[in-house]
C-alpha cells in the first residue's frame, strides 16, 4: 500500500505541490489521481492495470 503522507497521482506520479490531485478509495484503499488523468479511470480504466488492483476488470464509463 501506498505511503498515504505522499499524495501523488497514481499515473504520472505528480504530487500535490505541482497539480492537484483528488482522493478516491477503491476495495478499501486511498489514491490520487490528478484531473488531467480522472479521464482514463472513466474512459480506459485498462490503463490503470498495475496501478490499481483488478483495473484490468473495470467497465469503462
Amino acid at each position: 500500500m501506498e505511503n498515504h503522507d505522499e499524495k501523488y497521482c497514481l499515473v504520472c506520479r505528480r504530487n500535490d505541490e505541482l497539480v492537484p490531485l483528488v482522493q478516491l478509495t477503491y476495495k478499501r484503499k486511498l489514491y490520487w489521481i490528478c484531473p488531467q488523468h480522472i479521464p482514463v479511470l472513466i474512459h480506459e480504466p485498462n490503463q490503470l492495470e498495475g496501478l490499481l488492483p483488478d483495473a484490468e476488470n473495470m467497465q469503462a464509463g
